[in-house]
Protein backbone atom coordinates (compact mmCIF):
# COMPACT_ATOMS: atom_id res chain seq x y z
CA UNK A 1 0.00 0.00 0.00
CA UNK A 2 2.65 2.20 0.42
CA UNK A 3 3.71 4.60 -2.20
CA UNK A 4 6.96 6.31 -3.43
CA UNK A 5 7.75 10.16 -3.24
CA UNK A 6 10.11 11.01 -5.74
CA UNK A 7 14.22 11.43 -5.10
CA UNK A 8 13.89 14.24 -6.94
CA UNK A 9 13.20 17.07 -4.38
CA UNK A 10 11.80 20.53 -6.03
CA UNK A 11 14.16 22.62 -4.19
CA UNK A 12 14.34 26.36 -3.29
CA UNK A 13 15.56 29.64 -1.16
CA UNK A 14 14.52 32.38 0.12
CA UNK A 15 16.43 35.95 -0.26
CA UNK A 16 17.45 35.34 3.30
CA UNK A 17 20.57 33.14 2.27
CA UNK A 18 21.51 31.46 -0.93
CA UNK A 19 22.69 27.79 0.26
CA UNK A 20 23.45 24.61 -2.61
CA UNK A 21 20.85 22.58 -1.81
CA UNK A 22 20.90 18.42 -1.32
CA UNK A 23 18.79 15.64 -2.46
CA UNK A 24 17.20 14.33 0.82
CA UNK A 25 15.83 11.06 -0.04
CA UNK A 26 12.42 9.75 2.09
CA UNK A 27 9.34 8.20 1.02
CA UNK A 28 5.78 8.22 1.98
CA UNK A 29 3.38 5.37 3.22
CA UNK A 30 -0.27 5.13 3.03
CA UNK A 31 -2.19 4.77 5.83
CA UNK A 32 -5.58 4.85 4.36
CA UNK A 33 -8.28 7.50 3.85
CA UNK A 34 -8.63 10.29 6.34
CA UNK A 35 -11.54 13.46 6.99
CA UNK A 36 -10.44 16.34 4.85
CA UNK A 37 -13.33 19.14 5.13
CA UNK A 38 -11.27 20.80 7.54
CA UNK A 39 -7.53 20.25 9.23
CA UNK A 40 -8.93 18.36 12.29
CA UNK A 41 -6.65 15.18 11.38
CA UNK A 42 -3.41 17.83 10.73
CA UNK A 43 -3.31 20.67 13.43
CA UNK A 44 -0.38 21.56 14.46
CA UNK A 45 -1.36 20.82 18.30
CA UNK A 46 -1.64 16.69 17.47
CA UNK A 47 0.92 15.68 20.43
CA UNK A 48 0.75 13.00 18.80
CA UNK A 49 -0.39 11.98 15.40
CA UNK A 50 2.16 8.97 15.50
CA UNK A 51 4.08 7.55 17.99
CA UNK A 52 6.54 4.54 18.03
CA UNK A 53 7.12 2.07 20.72
CA UNK A 54 9.96 -0.23 20.22
CA UNK A 55 9.98 -1.43 16.08
CA UNK A 56 6.22 -0.57 16.14
CA UNK A 57 4.45 2.39 15.23
CA UNK A 58 1.31 3.91 15.93
CA UNK A 59 -0.84 6.33 13.94
CA UNK A 60 -4.30 7.67 14.73
CA UNK A 61 -6.83 10.12 12.22
CA UNK A 62 -10.15 10.77 12.20
CA UNK A 63 -12.05 8.63 8.66
CA UNK A 64 -13.92 10.14 6.31
CA UNK A 65 -17.30 8.83 8.19
CA UNK A 66 -15.82 10.70 11.23
CA UNK A 67 -14.64 7.53 12.99
CA UNK A 68 -11.65 7.84 15.12
CA UNK A 69 -9.47 5.29 13.74
CA UNK A 70 -5.94 3.39 15.03
CA UNK A 71 -3.41 1.64 12.99
CA UNK A 72 -0.07 -0.06 13.82
CA UNK A 73 2.53 -1.06 11.29
CA UNK A 74 6.64 -2.70 11.91
CA UNK A 75 8.98 0.01 11.25
CA UNK A 76 9.71 0.00 7.65
CA UNK A 77 7.19 -1.70 7.01
CA UNK A 78 3.99 -0.52 4.16
CA UNK A 79 1.81 -2.54 5.56
CA UNK A 80 -0.95 -1.07 8.29
CA UNK A 81 -2.83 -2.84 10.85
CA UNK A 82 -6.29 0.03 11.13
CA UNK A 83 -9.13 -0.49 13.29
CA UNK A 84 -11.73 1.83 13.23
CA UNK A 85 -13.40 2.26 16.62
CA UNK A 86 -16.33 2.78 18.33
CA UNK A 87 -15.97 5.99 18.90
CA UNK A 88 -16.80 9.42 16.48
CA UNK A 89 -15.41 12.47 16.94
CA UNK A 90 -17.03 16.31 15.38
CA UNK A 91 -14.48 16.43 12.84
CA UNK A 92 -16.95 19.94 11.58
CA UNK A 93 -14.66 21.76 14.30
CA UNK A 94 -10.89 21.46 13.82
CA UNK A 95 -10.39 21.83 17.45
CA UNK A 96 -11.60 18.34 17.87
CA UNK A 97 -7.98 16.56 17.54
CA UNK A 98 -6.76 13.25 18.86
CA UNK A 99 -4.21 12.68 20.40
CA UNK A 100 -2.37 9.90 21.29
CA UNK A 101 0.89 8.01 23.27
CA UNK A 102 1.99 4.47 23.93
CA UNK A 103 2.94 4.95 27.91
CA UNK A 104 6.56 1.91 28.77
CA UNK A 105 3.80 -0.91 28.97
CA UNK A 106 2.58 -0.48 25.96
CA UNK A 107 -0.33 0.69 26.40
CA UNK A 108 -2.43 3.00 23.76
CA UNK A 109 -3.38 6.02 25.84
CA UNK A 110 -5.83 8.43 23.33
CA UNK A 111 -7.75 11.61 24.07
CA UNK A 112 -9.79 12.74 21.31
CA UNK A 113 -13.08 15.39 20.41
CA UNK A 114 -12.55 17.84 22.87
CA UNK A 115 -13.46 21.81 22.47
CA UNK A 116 -14.68 22.89 25.91
CA UNK A 117 -16.39 19.73 26.20
CA UNK A 118 -16.23 16.70 29.24
CA UNK A 119 -13.08 14.86 28.86
CA UNK A 120 -12.78 12.14 26.27
CA UNK A 121 -10.03 9.54 27.05
CA UNK A 122 -9.58 5.88 27.06
CA UNK A 123 -7.10 3.38 26.35
CA UNK A 124 -6.62 0.09 24.42
CA UNK A 125 -7.09 -2.61 26.38
CA UNK A 126 -4.24 -4.98 26.36
CA UNK A 127 -0.65 -3.47 25.24
CA UNK A 128 -0.35 -3.04 21.70
CA UNK A 129 -3.90 -3.71 20.96
CA UNK A 130 -5.82 -1.66 18.37
CA UNK A 131 -9.07 -2.13 20.92
CA UNK A 132 -10.54 0.58 23.00
CA UNK A 133 -12.06 0.11 25.92
CA UNK A 134 -14.73 2.50 27.48
CA UNK A 135 -13.96 6.22 28.60
CA UNK A 136 -12.59 6.73 31.91
CA UNK A 137 -12.01 9.64 33.92
CA UNK A 138 -8.47 10.61 34.96
CA UNK A 139 -8.89 12.24 38.40
CA UNK A 140 -12.16 13.35 38.59
CA UNK A 141 -11.67 17.15 38.85
CA UNK A 142 -11.61 20.08 36.38
CA UNK A 143 -12.51 17.75 33.31
CA UNK A 144 -15.77 18.83 32.19
CA UNK A 145 -14.50 21.77 29.93
CA UNK A 146 -11.24 20.56 28.37
CA UNK A 147 -10.03 22.03 25.37
CA UNK A 148 -6.26 21.09 23.65
CA UNK A 149 -5.76 17.81 25.30
CA UNK A 150 -2.06 16.40 24.88
CA UNK A 151 0.27 13.27 26.12
CA UNK A 152 3.65 13.40 26.51
CA UNK A 153 6.26 10.56 27.26
CA UNK A 154 8.82 11.17 30.39
CA UNK A 155 12.02 9.63 30.51
CA UNK A 156 10.89 6.29 32.64
CA UNK A 157 7.85 5.58 30.71
CA UNK A 158 5.10 7.23 32.59
CA UNK A 159 3.12 9.88 31.02
CA UNK A 160 2.13 13.43 31.06
CA UNK A 161 -1.29 14.72 30.17
CA UNK A 162 -2.00 18.29 29.85
CA UNK A 163 -5.31 20.76 28.49
CA UNK A 164 -7.02 23.90 28.93
CA UNK A 165 -9.50 23.91 31.88
CA UNK A 166 -12.02 26.89 31.00
CA UNK A 167 -12.69 28.71 27.51
CA UNK A 168 -10.64 31.11 25.03
CA UNK A 169 -9.34 33.78 27.22
CA UNK A 170 -10.59 32.99 29.80
CA UNK A 171 -8.77 29.07 30.97
CA UNK A 172 -6.03 27.56 32.76
CA UNK A 173 -3.31 24.91 32.26
CA UNK A 174 -3.85 21.26 34.17
CA UNK A 175 -1.62 18.86 34.33
CA UNK A 176 -2.00 15.38 35.43
CA UNK A 177 0.81 12.39 35.46
CA UNK A 178 -0.19 8.79 34.92
CA UNK A 179 2.04 5.85 36.82
CA UNK A 180 3.50 3.01 35.09
CA UNK A 181 3.12 1.03 38.86
CA UNK A 182 -0.17 2.14 39.53
CA UNK A 183 -1.81 2.42 36.65
CA UNK A 184 -3.81 5.49 37.56
CA UNK A 185 -3.55 9.46 36.96
CA UNK A 186 -2.97 11.93 39.69
CA UNK A 187 -2.77 15.38 39.55
CA UNK A 188 0.47 17.49 39.36
CA UNK A 189 -1.11 20.61 38.58
CA UNK A 190 -4.58 22.42 39.34
CA UNK A 191 -3.48 25.82 37.44
CA UNK A 192 0.11 25.75 36.23
CA UNK A 193 -0.37 28.84 34.19
CA UNK A 194 -3.22 31.38 35.68
CA UNK A 195 -5.22 33.53 33.10
CA UNK A 196 -6.52 34.62 36.71
CA UNK A 197 -9.98 35.08 34.33
CA UNK A 198 -8.85 37.59 32.37
CA UNK A 199 -6.82 35.88 29.28
CA UNK A 200 -5.38 32.22 28.97
CA UNK A 201 -2.24 30.82 27.94
CA UNK A 202 -1.65 29.00 24.58
CA UNK A 203 1.35 27.29 24.87
CA UNK A 204 3.52 24.18 23.32
CA UNK A 205 5.15 21.74 25.56
CA UNK A 206 8.74 19.69 24.95
CA UNK A 207 10.53 16.23 26.75
CA UNK A 208 13.53 16.63 25.96
CA UNK A 209 15.79 13.28 26.38
CA UNK A 210 16.99 14.33 30.00
CA UNK A 211 13.36 14.29 31.33
CA UNK A 212 13.34 18.39 31.81
CA UNK A 213 9.51 19.58 30.52
CA UNK A 214 10.05 22.53 28.92
CA UNK A 215 6.94 24.94 28.53
CA UNK A 216 6.65 28.01 26.34
CA UNK A 217 3.31 30.25 25.55
CA UNK A 218 1.67 33.37 24.64
CA UNK A 219 -0.99 35.24 26.58
CA UNK A 220 -4.19 35.78 24.60
CA UNK A 221 -6.61 38.91 26.20
CA UNK A 222 -9.75 37.61 24.71
CA UNK A 223 -11.48 34.92 22.57
CA UNK A 224 -9.76 36.87 19.48
CA UNK A 225 -6.76 35.79 18.14
CA UNK A 226 -5.43 39.33 17.22
CA UNK A 227 -4.94 39.74 21.30
CA UNK A 228 -2.35 37.15 21.27
CA UNK A 229 1.43 38.82 22.73
CA UNK A 230 4.69 37.94 24.28
CA UNK A 231 6.34 34.87 24.21
CA UNK A 232 6.74 33.04 28.09
CA UNK A 233 9.06 30.38 29.16
CA UNK A 234 9.23 27.63 31.65
CA UNK A 235 10.89 24.28 33.18
CA UNK A 236 10.58 21.38 34.96
CA UNK A 237 13.17 19.09 36.38
CA UNK A 238 10.93 16.77 38.32
CA UNK A 239 8.16 15.81 36.19
CA UNK A 240 5.91 19.06 36.68
CA UNK A 241 5.98 19.41 40.14
CA UNK A 242 8.41 22.41 40.24
CA UNK A 243 9.17 24.75 37.76
CA UNK A 244 11.64 27.08 37.04
CA UNK A 245 13.09 30.19 34.54
CA UNK A 246 15.63 29.72 32.37
CA UNK A 247 18.09 31.21 35.08
CA UNK A 248 17.02 28.83 37.32
CA UNK A 249 14.86 31.14 39.95
CA UNK A 250 11.94 29.11 41.06
CA UNK A 251 8.36 30.12 39.95
CA UNK A 252 6.15 30.46 42.93
CA UNK A 253 2.79 29.02 41.41
CA UNK A 254 0.76 29.29 39.81
CA UNK A 255 2.79 31.37 37.13
CA UNK A 256 0.76 34.39 35.89
CA UNK A 257 1.22 37.64 33.71
CA UNK A 258 2.99 39.20 36.52
CA UNK A 259 6.01 36.75 37.54
CA UNK A 260 6.09 34.87 34.08
CA UNK A 261 9.53 35.15 32.15
CA UNK A 262 9.60 36.62 28.98
CA UNK A 263 11.86 35.14 26.57
CA UNK A 264 10.21 37.91 23.70
CA UNK A 265 7.72 40.84 24.12
CA UNK A 266 5.98 41.21 21.11
CA UNK A 267 2.81 43.44 20.93
CA UNK A 268 -1.02 42.46 20.48
CA UNK A 269 -2.05 43.02 16.61
CA UNK A 270 1.64 41.65 15.48
CA UNK A 271 -0.08 39.16 14.03
CA UNK A 272 1.67 36.58 16.45
CA UNK A 273 0.36 33.22 16.40
CA UNK A 274 -0.72 30.52 19.22
CA UNK A 275 0.00 26.91 19.62
CA UNK A 276 3.08 26.00 17.54
CA UNK A 277 6.08 23.91 19.03
CA UNK A 278 9.31 23.85 20.83
CA UNK A 279 12.66 21.53 20.94
CA UNK A 280 15.84 21.44 22.89
CA UNK A 281 19.57 20.58 22.14
CA UNK A 282 21.68 18.24 24.16
CA UNK A 283 22.56 21.18 26.75
CA UNK A 284 18.93 21.81 27.33
CA UNK A 285 18.65 25.25 25.68
CA UNK A 286 14.68 25.75 24.52
CA UNK A 287 14.51 26.49 20.91
CA UNK A 288 10.97 27.74 19.72
CA UNK A 289 8.89 28.19 16.60
CA UNK A 290 6.42 30.75 15.77
CA UNK A 291 6.07 33.84 13.69
CA UNK A 292 4.73 37.43 13.90
CA UNK A 293 4.93 40.67 12.23
CA UNK A 294 7.32 43.33 13.07
CA UNK A 295 5.95 46.61 13.49
CA UNK A 296 7.56 48.57 10.19
CA UNK A 297 6.30 45.54 7.93
CA UNK A 298 2.74 44.16 7.18
CA UNK A 299 3.72 40.84 6.23
CA UNK A 300 4.68 37.81 8.59
CA UNK A 301 7.65 35.78 8.85
CA UNK A 302 8.93 32.66 10.70
CA UNK A 303 10.59 32.92 13.56
CA UNK A 304 13.00 31.19 16.07
CA UNK A 305 13.45 31.93 19.31
CA UNK A 306 15.99 30.25 21.56
CA UNK A 307 17.96 30.37 24.77
CA UNK A 308 21.38 30.49 24.19
CA UNK A 309 22.61 29.62 27.91
CA UNK A 310 23.19 33.54 28.83
CA UNK A 311 20.78 35.06 27.02
CA UNK A 312 17.28 35.19 24.81
CA UNK A 313 17.86 35.26 20.85
CA UNK A 314 15.74 35.54 18.06
CA UNK A 315 16.07 35.26 14.37
CA UNK A 316 14.52 36.12 11.44
CA UNK A 317 13.99 32.30 9.09
CA UNK A 318 11.68 33.25 6.30
CA UNK A 319 11.91 35.97 3.73
CA UNK A 320 8.00 36.09 2.80
CA UNK A 321 6.86 38.77 0.91
CA UNK A 322 2.93 37.97 0.74
CA UNK A 323 0.84 39.90 4.17
CA UNK A 324 -1.96 38.79 5.90
CA UNK A 325 -4.08 39.24 8.80
CA UNK A 326 -4.94 37.19 11.62
CA UNK A 327 -8.52 38.53 13.41
CA UNK A 328 -11.60 37.38 14.77
CA UNK A 329 -12.01 33.60 16.48
CA UNK A 330 -12.63 30.23 15.55
CA UNK A 331 -9.70 28.53 13.38
CA UNK A 332 -8.27 30.54 10.94
CA UNK A 333 -7.45 29.57 6.85
CA UNK A 334 -3.87 31.31 6.80
CA UNK A 335 -1.18 31.10 4.53
CA UNK A 336 1.25 29.40 6.43
CA UNK A 337 1.11 26.60 8.86
CA UNK A 338 2.37 26.90 12.03
CA UNK A 339 5.78 25.47 12.10
CA UNK A 340 7.36 22.44 13.89
CA UNK A 341 10.73 22.24 15.21
CA UNK A 342 13.64 18.89 15.32
CA UNK A 343 17.17 19.85 16.22
CA UNK A 344 20.09 16.98 15.69
CA UNK A 345 23.36 16.98 16.71
CA UNK A 346 26.34 15.38 15.25
CA UNK A 347 30.05 15.96 14.69
CA UNK A 348 29.55 18.91 17.08
CA UNK A 349 27.25 20.80 15.29
CA UNK A 350 23.73 21.25 16.34
CA UNK A 351 21.76 20.98 13.08
CA UNK A 352 17.86 22.71 13.37
CA UNK A 353 15.26 21.71 10.71
CA UNK A 354 12.05 23.72 10.67
CA UNK A 355 9.12 22.07 9.15
CA UNK A 356 6.37 24.08 7.74
CA UNK A 357 4.09 25.20 4.82
CA UNK A 358 3.75 28.20 2.98
CA UNK A 359 1.16 29.38 -0.53
CA UNK A 360 4.67 30.98 -1.23
CA UNK A 361 5.77 27.66 -1.85
CA UNK A 362 2.98 26.23 -3.13
CA UNK A 363 1.49 25.05 0.13
CA UNK A 364 3.91 21.87 -0.39
CA UNK A 365 5.65 20.23 3.17
CA UNK A 366 8.97 22.22 3.35
CA UNK A 367 11.82 22.37 5.42
CA UNK A 368 14.50 24.79 6.28
CA UNK A 369 17.39 23.50 8.19
CA UNK A 370 20.38 25.08 9.19
CA UNK A 371 23.87 23.75 11.52
CA UNK A 372 24.47 26.87 12.74
CA UNK A 373 21.93 28.46 14.30
CA UNK A 374 24.16 31.94 14.58
CA UNK A 375 24.82 32.50 11.12
CA UNK A 376 21.41 33.09 10.12
CA UNK A 377 22.00 30.57 6.88
CA UNK A 378 19.01 28.69 6.11
CA UNK A 379 18.49 25.73 3.07
CA UNK A 380 15.27 25.30 1.85
CA UNK A 381 13.73 22.30 0.13
CA UNK A 382 9.84 20.82 -0.34
CA UNK A 383 9.54 17.03 1.05
CA UNK A 384 6.16 16.64 -1.18
CA UNK A 385 5.44 17.79 -5.15
CA UNK A 386 1.89 18.31 -4.50
CA UNK A 387 -0.10 20.85 -2.35
CA UNK A 388 -1.54 19.68 0.99
CA UNK A 389 -3.83 23.18 1.89
CA UNK A 390 -4.42 23.25 5.14
CA UNK A 391 -2.07 20.88 6.47
CA UNK A 392 0.16 21.52 9.64
CA UNK A 393 2.85 19.62 10.75
CA UNK A 394 3.79 16.75 13.57
CA UNK A 395 6.04 14.25 13.70
CA UNK A 396 6.87 10.90 15.40
CA UNK A 397 8.55 12.76 18.50
CA UNK A 398 9.24 9.24 20.13
CA UNK A 399 11.04 7.74 17.15
CA UNK A 400 12.95 10.96 16.46
CA UNK A 401 13.88 11.08 20.46
CA UNK A 402 15.41 7.55 20.64
CA UNK A 403 16.44 7.11 16.52
CA UNK A 404 16.72 10.25 15.18
CA UNK A 405 14.55 9.14 12.38
CA UNK A 406 11.60 11.90 10.84
CA UNK A 407 8.51 10.78 10.08
CA UNK A 408 5.68 13.37 9.43
CA UNK A 409 2.24 13.12 9.76
CA UNK A 410 0.85 14.36 5.96
CA UNK A 411 -2.83 14.67 4.60
CA UNK A 412 -3.96 17.16 2.41
CA UNK A 413 -7.41 19.03 4.16
CA UNK A 414 -8.87 21.95 3.76
CA UNK A 415 -10.33 24.47 6.37
CA UNK A 416 -13.41 27.02 5.93
CA UNK A 417 -12.39 30.36 8.00
CA UNK A 418 -14.07 30.51 11.31
CA UNK A 419 -15.24 26.50 11.64
CA UNK A 420 -16.32 26.25 8.52
CA UNK A 421 -16.02 23.44 6.08
CA UNK A 422 -15.54 22.11 2.59
CA UNK A 423 -17.13 20.18 0.78
CA UNK A 424 -14.71 17.06 -0.28
CA UNK A 425 -13.88 13.50 -0.55
CA UNK A 426 -11.64 11.94 1.99
CA UNK A 427 -7.94 12.49 1.14
CA UNK A 428 -5.16 9.82 1.66
CA UNK A 429 -3.03 9.75 5.15
CA UNK A 430 0.50 9.03 4.93
CA UNK A 431 3.39 8.99 6.90
CA UNK A 432 5.93 10.87 4.86
CA UNK A 433 9.56 9.12 6.11
CA UNK A 434 12.38 11.35 5.95
CA UNK A 435 15.53 8.99 5.40
CA UNK A 436 17.93 11.99 6.25
CA UNK A 437 18.29 14.94 7.56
Amino acid sequence: MGTFLSKRILSGTFLLCVLTSSLFAQRLVDAGKGYSRTSVNTTVFRNNSLVTYRNTQYISYYDGDGYLVVGKRKLNSDKWQLRRSQYKGNCADAHNVISLMVDGDGYLHVAFDHHGHPLNYCRSVAPGSLQLGDKEVMTGADEQNVTYPEFYKLAGGDLIFVYRSGSSGRGNLVMNRYSLVSRKWERVQDVLIDGENQRNAYWQLYVDEAGTIHLSWVWRETWLVETNHDLCYARSRDGGKTWEKSNGETYALPINATNAEYACRIPQNSELINQTSMSADKDGHPFIATYWRSANSNVPQYRLVWFDGKQWCQQQVSQRVTPFSLSGGGTKMIPIARPRLVINEKGGKCKVAYIYRDEERGSKVSMAVTDNVESGKWMFSDLTDFSVEAWEPSHDTELWKSRRQLHLFVQKTAQGDGEKTVEQEPTSVYVLEKIKM
